[in-house]
């Protein structure tokens, strides 16, 4: 049986366990609060390791230092305007309003920085002391300068890359055997949620659930279909039409580097980007382009917000929308890496944790959508950067050999 489904069976035997045991279903609740330790003990490490090497997998800066910028920005750009619609959808659905969930933990309120401050607090000045404490956004930002270094370390670099490649394959191994404990987490949870608060906390998920999905569309029809149209001066229809193998493969198997080898077959074939910079930008892709799971983020951050009634202020969407962009480089390409990236969302911002319990039962299928926006993005991207480097054939766009 596949993760997702034993995810939705716990969630569904929590709910039925819980509303039986009312109030005594608390009793089941450290299960799932070992699951929340977990979950919080990979960050660090996780984060860190695979951010290194997703930034060493330019193997040459000096060489593709232009394709890889025009790449990067984009990436960069379109993760950050999924974020923000992400958010924006959350503040229109509002999913998380009616539900009256209690912080186990308190979350402080602290005063806004301003701009000056919060650039200047991207720079560790310790980092060993950001690893500790766990500041998510100056160990993104140590982890970039460490993949650049390595790079530009040559040969006298690469023992230490090997460590840190050995680590990230062994967090990614580590994340799947604590998702393996995902649905005893969630039904515990979840079965605590419902003693105490009943039906009520759960049928607004319905709402998250749509949400998603409509601000997904929303993303792939105007921002990347835009992008198609203005920057690619190309039709946006036949871009879609192009890549609809490799979306379908993404949707059913949730998986951006599972999905890599159609993704390029269907750039090669169907979109006319070159061999070598699908073989550049397409990898990369899978490894730091996450619109979708940028996209819900967003979503999912303001339904925690609002389960717990905290008001975010304008510098918490700040911080969400360049937590979620710089983080996205570093998801890794595993089952629960989406819920891992919202814990690190979440805690930038000071929300309760708590709150990724609920949105776990349906994250399975809100990670279908996210990773077919993902794919899309990709593919967006290296087209673009085919058109700009003069790597693309128009004719194989506007006949494929397989629509």
């Amino acid at each position: 049986m596949k993760l997702w489904q034993k995810i939705l069976i716990g969630m569904v035997s929590g709910i039925i366990v819980g509303l039986i045991l009312g109030p005594n279903a608390k009793y089941i609740k450290p299960i799932g609060t070992i699951f929340i330790n977990l979950i919080k003990m990979l960050i660090v490490p996780l984060i860190f390791s695979s951010l290194v090497v997703g930034v060493t997998s330019i193997k040459d800066p000096k060489k593709m230092g232009r394709v890889g910028l025009k790449t990067f920005s984009l990436y960069l750009l379109t993760t950050a305007i999924a974020i923000t619609i992400g958010l924006t959808m959350g503040n229109i659905v509002k999913p998380g309003q009616d539900i009256p969930m209690e912080a186990s933990n308190t979350v402080e309120t602290q005063e806004v920085p301003t701009v000056t401050e919060r650039i200047v607090n991207l720079v560790p000045k310790n980092p060993v002391k950001a690893m500790a404490e766990a500041d998510v956004l100056q160990i993104i930002v140590f982890a970039i300068l460490i993949g650049l270094a390595l790079n530009l370390a040559g040969k006298k670099g690469r023992p230490l890359l090997k460590v840190i490649e050995s680590l990230a394959e062994v967090m990614y191994k580590l994340t799947s055997m604590v998702m393996e404990m995902a649905p005893f987490g969630v039904f515990a949870l979840i079965a605590w949620i419902a003693g105490k608060y009943g039906l009520s906390v759960l049928l607004p998920l319905m709402k998250m659930l749509v949400g998603l999905y409509v601000a997904c569309i929303f993303h792939m029809v105007f921002t990347i279909g835009g992008g198609i149209l203005l920057l690619g001066k190309l039709n946006p229809i036949r871009f879609f039409r192009g890549i609809v193998d490799a979306q379908a493969v993404a949707y059913t198997t949730s998986s951006s580097s599972g999905t890599l080898p159609v993704t390029m077959k269907c750039a090669q074939e169907n979109l006319g980007v070159s061999n070598s910079i699908s073989s550049f930008v397409l990898p990369l892709g899978a490894t730091i382009n996450m619109d979708g799971t940028a996209l819900y983020q967003g979503v999912a951050a303001l339904f925690v917000a609002q389960a717990y009634g905290v008001d975010l202020t304008f510098g918490n969407y700040v911080t969400i929308i360049l937590t979620s962009t710089l983080a996205s480089i570093g998801s890794a390409g595993v089952p629960g890496a989406g819920l891992i990236m919202l814990t690190i969302v979440l805690r930038s911002v000071g929300l309760p944790i708590d709150g990724i319990a609920i949105v776990a039962g349906i994250d399975r299928i809100m990670d279908m959508m996210r990773t077919l926006t993902n794919v899309t993005g990709d593919s967006m991207v290296a087209l673009l950067v085919a058109k700009s480097e003069n790597e693309f054939d128009e004719e194989i766009f506007n006949n494929p050999k397989k629509i």
